[in-house]
C-alpha cells in the first residue's frame, strides 16, 4: 500500500518527517518497507505562459512558442501537438533537471536556437503520459516552482500490510493510526454538494438477492456528465498511489476508494435496462464481457451485478464492458456496496482476476462507510465540474450492521503482555483507536468500530493495547521454569528402529501423498464392494487427483517405482511409514500407522558376489529380519489367493500369533499394467501399529552354551499341498527343549518322487543348556518328530 505524507496530512496534523513517522508506523505493526520521493529529481522547473506560437521556418511538425515566467520571456521549440497561445504549462530552463537526472541544456532544433523545455507529465515523474505538454489550471500564477503545485514535494511511504489490517488500504485508515500514534484529531468530515430537483426516485430501482452476498448496496445517479480528464492536482495524487489516470468519472472512483477504503463502480446509466439493478448469483455457464474485453463463464458462486436483461458486471471483481463509460455518456449510476470477502475471494481466485478493489473487498471494507463514500464521489464530481447530482440516494441496507461489544479483563491484559498497564492508560490507548470503551465491575466493554473487521475476541483487543503502548516498552526476560529433557516413547523408538533396520537392508524411504485419486482403486482392481474403496471425501480438494484419503500405501508406493522406471532407474527397493485414513462414525476419520515396502529390479552386484533378484523370498526375509529385531517370534506366511491387488500364487497373509498383520506378495500384472510398469514388483503392507505392540524393545543377553550341539538332517515326502510352514510347526512342536535350530535347505520335484509330492530337507540342531546330549537322546527326539509328521502330515522320510 502506498500512502501519500501530504495527503495523509489533509486527515491529520503529524508533527513529525516523513522518516520518523515511517519508523512509528512500524513500531505499531503497520511496517513500512520504504520510503519515496518522486519529485526528487526535479528541480528549476517554473510555471509559465505561452503568449505566441508560431510555425517553425524549416520544420511542419515544430513550433517556436514564446513563453514568460513574469520576469522574461523565453523562445522555445517544441514538436508538442496541444500547445495554444495563454496556456500555463511547466517551463525547465536551461539548467533544470528533469526526472530521471536529465539536465536541461541549450539546443539548436532546425536552426533556431531553444533556450528551455516545456514539460510532459512523465518528463516530470507524473504518470507515463507523454503525448503533449502538461497543460496547468488557468488561474495558476506563473514563476512558481512547479514541485508544491504538481505534489511533487511528496513523500510516499510503501506500507507492507498484515492481511488482516485491511482497514489501512486506505488514506482514512492509516490517518487514524498515525492520530492514535501522536494523539492527534482525525479531520474527518461529512461531503457537502448541491443536488438538483431531479430526484432518484423513478429512474433507479435496486433489488438484492442473495443477502448474504451483498449486506449493503447504495447506488447514486449524476446526470450531464461531461467525459473528460480529471484536474491535474487529481492525477498527480493518484499516478504517486501507482494508478493510472483514466478520465475524470473513473478517476474520482479510483480516488475515493483510496481515500476511503470502499470502492465504487461506475455504470453508464443509459445501458441498465429499466434503471433496475439487480443484484443475484450468477447462472451457471453465464457469460459476460467484462471492461478488459475477455469474456469469463460464471457458476452459480459467483455474485453478479445484472438489469432485466443481463449481467453488468461481476461484483465486486470488475464491471461489464456493456455498461463502460464513455465519452458518450450522458449519465452515471454510482454503486457502493458491501460483497462478501469470501465470495469476492472464490470469484477472484476462479476467474484469474485480482485487482484493487478485489484486495479490498477480500480483506473487508466498512459496512458502515458505504453511503459517505458514495456522497464523497458525488462531491468530487460536482467540484471537477463533471456532472449533477441528481437528489437523494438508494440505501438497500437488509441487515443493518450491530456493533460489536467485547470484554476485556485488565489483569488478563497485563498477565499476556508481561506489563502493569493501569486501567486508564487501556481506555485511553483503546479511545484513541476509536474504540468506545466503559468500565463494568472491574472489566472494560469494548465497542469495535465497523471499520475494525478484525476484531473479534479480547486477545485482539489486547494486542491493539499491545500496540500504542509500544512493543519496545515490553521488558525483555528470560524463560523460567522446570526444565525436562525430551525423549522419546517406547513406540518412537521401536518405529525408529524400523526405519533404520529397513535403510540397513538396502531400503530407501519415501514420502508420497496422503490425498489420492479415487480412480487408483480401480488400477488396484479392488471389488467395489471392497472396504479400501470406503475412504474420506475432501470437501475442498485441490483436484481431482487428490480428492480423497489413502486407505493404503500401496498406489504411492507404485507410482514412485514408476516414476524411477521411466528415469533409468530399474532397481529400487523403498519403503514408507505413513498413516492411513479409515472413515468412522466420529467427526474424524481413524488414522492407523501403516509400513509399506516395494521392490523392483535386482540388488547391487560386485567383483565377488553376483546381483540376485528382488523377488518374492527377498522382501519375505527383510520381514522376517524386521519381525525378528522387534522380538517378534510367531510369524508365519500364510498363502492368500484372494488379495485382487496381488498375484494369486504369490502371495502371502503375515501372521502373528495367528491373527493377521499384513499381506506381501508380486504385484499383479494387471495392476503393474495400469502404473505403466513393465517389471515384476514385490510388495508388503503391514500395520505398523499392531506389529509395534508385540516383543520386547530391548534386546536381553543370553549365556553362551557350554555344552556342544549336534546336528542332524531329516528328508520329509509330504503333498504339494502341504506348505513348507505346517512342516516346520510340527517340527519345532515334537523337537520340545532340545531343538534349537530349523532350516530348510533343499525342495526336490521330479525323478524318484511320487507325482503331486514333494521332498523338504531339513536341517536341525539340538542342544542341551546342562549337559552333553547323547545319541539316544537325540535319536528319540527326530523318533518323534517323523512320527508325529507322519500321523498329522502323512509324511513319509524319504529313502525309507
Amino acid at each position: 500500500m502506498r500512502v501519500s505524507f501530504n495527503w495523509l496530512k489533509e486527515f491529520v496534523d503529524i508533527p513529525v518527517g516523513p522518516e520518523e513517522l515511517a519508523e512509528k508506523l512500524t513500531q505499531v505493526g503497520l511496517a513500512v518497507e520504504g520510503l519515496e520521493q518522486p519529485g526528487k529529481e526535479v528541480q528549476g522547473v517554473v510555471t509559465a505562459r505561452i503568449n505566441e506560437v508560431k510555425p517553425h521556418p524549416n520544420a511542419d511538425r515544430l513550433v517556436i512558442c514564446i513563453v514568460t515566467d513574469g520576469e522574461q520571456e523565453y523562445i522555445i521549440v517544441t514538436g508538442a501537438p496541444n500547445v495554444e497561445e495563454g496556456q500555463i504549462v511547466p517551463l525547465a530552463k536551461v539548467g533544470a533537471r528533469l526526472a530521471g537526472g536529465i539536465v536541461l541544456k541549450k539546443a539548436k532544433l532546425r536552426g533556431v536556437e531553444s533556450v528551455g523545455m516545456l514539460c510532459a507529465a512523465d518528463e516530470l515523474g507524473i504518470g507515463e503520459d507523454h503525448e503533449g505538454i502538461l497543460i496547468l489550471p488557468p488561474d495558476t500564477p506563473i514563476g512558481q516552482d512547479v514541485n508544491p503545485l504538481l505534489g511533487l514535494d511528496d513523500t510516499i511511504l510503501e506500507l507492507d500490510l498484515t492481511p488482516n489490517r485491511g482497514d489501512c488500504l486506505s488514506i482514512i485508515g492509516v490517518a487514524r493510526e498515525v492520530a492514535a500514534i501522536f494523539g492527534s484529531r482525525l479531520k474527518s468530515r461529512c461531503p457537502a454538494f448541491p443536488e438538483i430537483k431531479d430526484t432518484i426516485e423513478g429512474k433507479v430501482r435496486v433489488d438484492i438477492e442473495d443477502p448474504n452476498l451483498c449486506r449493503r448496496y447504495v447506488a447514486r445517479m449524476v446526470q450531464d456528465i461531461k467525459i473528460g480528464p480529471s484536474p491535474i492536482w487529481m492525477q498527480t495524487r493518484l499516478s504517486s498511489m501507482g494508478v493510472r489516470p483514466i478520465n475524470n468519472i473513473v478517476d474520482v472512483t479510483n480516488y475515493v476508494m483510496l481515500e476511503l477504503g470502499q470502492p465504487l463502480h461506475a455504470f453508464d446509466y443509459s445501458t441498465i435496462a429499466g434503471g433496475h439493478i439487480i443484484v443475484r448469483r450468477a447462472v451457471n455457464g453465464e457469460r459476460i464481457v467484462t471492461l478488459d474485453g475477455k469474456e469469463r463463464q460464471l457458476d452459480s458462486e459467483m455474485l453478479v451485478i445484472a438489469d432485466e436483461q443481463k449481467a453488468v458486471g461481476i461484483a465486486g471483481v470488475m464491471g461489464g464492458f456493456n455498461s463502460e463509460v464513455t465519452d458518450n455518456t450522458t449519465a452515471i449510476l454510482l454503486e457502493s456496496a458491501f460483497f462478501d470477502p469470501a465470495s469476492i475471494r472464490r470469484t477472484s481466485r476462479l476467474l484469474g482476476l485480482r485487482s484493487e478493489a478485489s484486495l479490498r473487498f477480500e480483506k473487508g471494507i466498512d459496512l458502515e462507510g458505504c453511503a459517505r463514500a458514495a456522497d464523497r464521489a458525488a462531491e468530487l464530481i460536482h467540484q471537477i465540474g463533471g456532472g449533477k447530482v441528481v437528489s437523494a440516494a438508494i440505501d438497500e441496507y437488509p441487515r443493518v450492521y450491530t456493533p460489536k461489544t467485547i470484554t476485556v479483563r485488565p489483569a488478563r491484559v497485563n498477565d499476556i503482555l508481561g506489563v502493569t498497564i493501569s486501567v486508564d492508560e487501556m481506555k485511553g490507548i483503546l479511545t484513541r483507536l476509536n474504540f468506545n470503551p466503559r468500565e463494568d465491575k472491574g472489566h472494560l466493554l469494548v465497542t469495535v468500530p465497523s471499520y475494525r473487521t478484525d476484531i473479534d475476541l479480547e486477545i485482539d483487543l489486547i494486542e491493539e493495547i499491545a500496540r500504542l503502548h509500544g512493543y519496545n516498552n515490553v521488558p525483555d526476560t528470560l524463560p523460567f521454569g522446570a526444565g525436562t529433557m525430551g525423549v522419546r516413547t517406547d513406540v518412537q523408538n521401536k518405529e525408529k528402529m524400523v526405519r533404520e533396520l529397513l535403510a540397513s537392508c538396502g531400503l530407501n524411504e519415501v514420502i508420497t501423498y496422503s490425498f489420492i485419486d479415487p480412480k487408483m482403486f480401480d488400477k488396484l482392481r479392488l471389488d467395489e464392494q471392497d472396504a479400501l474403496r470406503n475412504a474420506v471425501r475432501l470437501q475442498n480438494p485441490l483436484s481431482e487427483e487428490q480428492s480423497v484419503m489413502r486407505t493404503l500405501l500401496l498406489p504411492g508406493l507404485l507410482d514412485v517405482l514408476a516414476r524411477n522406471y521411466y528415469r533409468r532407474n530399474t532397481d529400487v527397493a523403498v519403503f514408507e511409514i505413513g498413516r492411513i485414513f479409515i472413515p468412522s462414525s466420529d467427526f474424524l476419520p481413524e488414522e492407523h500407522l501403516s509400513l509399506g515396502c516395494a521392490v523392483m529390479g535386482q540388488t547391487d552386484g560386485g567383483w565377488k558376489h553376483a546381483s540376485r533378484q528382488r523377488d518374492f523370498y527377498y522382501l519375505k526375509g527383510i520381514v522376517e529380519v524386521l519381525m525378528m529385531r522387534l522380538g517378534i517370534s510367531q510369524v508365519s506366511f500364510v498363502k492368500d489367493e484372494n488379495r485382487t491387488s496381488y498375484h494369486p500364487g504369490r502371495t502371502a497373509r503375515v501372521m502373528i500369533a495367528g491373527e493377521e498383520a499384513g499381506v506381501i506378495g508380486e504385484v499383479h500384472p494387471d495392476v503393474l499394467e495400469a502404473f505403466d510398469l513393465p517389471t515384476r514388483v514385490v510388495a508388503c503392507e503391514i500395520d505398523l501399529e499392531k506389529i509395534l505392540n508385540y516383543g520386547p524393545v530391548k534386546t536381553r543377553f543370553q549365556e553362551l552354551p557350554r555344552y556342544p550341539s549336534v546336528d542332524r538332517d531329516l528328508s520329509l515326502l509330504v503333498k504339494k499341498e502341504i506348505s513348507c510352514d505346517e512342516v516346520t510347526k510340527v517340527i519345532w512342536q515334537s523337537g520340545k527343549k532340545l531343538l534349537r535350530h530349523v532350516n530348510l535347505f533343499d525342495v526336490y520335484e521330479g525323478e524318484q518322487i511320487p507325482q503331486d509330492w514333494r521332498s523338504l530337507t531339513f536341517s536341525l540342531k539340538f542342544q542341551a543348556r546342562d549337559r552333553t546330549l547323547t545319541d539316544e537322546e537325540v535319536t528319540k527326539t527326530m523318533e518323534r518328530i517323523v512320527h508325529n509328521a507322519t500321523q498329522q502330515l502323512g509324511a513319509q522320510v524319504r529313502g525309507k
